[in-house]
């Protein structure tokens, strides 16, 4: 049986913690900061952990890196 391929989207957003969290980028940081108010820019800064269902779905999506 052929060896299960990682999304390279998944593999450049998305990354693991020791105790195997996902971890991502904060969303609503692209564009349109102006619209945002101080307090949501100001939380919104660093990493994320995701939670379990949408973990569940990104480890689909790198069944090597857990």
């Amino acid at each position: 049986m052929p060896k299960m391929k990682t999304k390279s989207a998944a593999k450049k957003r998305f990354s693991f913690t020791a105790n195997g969290h996902v971890k991502a980028g904060v969303a609503g940081k692209r564009h349109g900061m102006i619209k945002r108010s101080t307090t949501f820019i100001r939380q919104a800064t660093g990493t994320m952990i995701l939670s379990e269902p949408d973990a569940k779905i990104v480890k689909k999506y790198m069944p090597y890196n857990r």
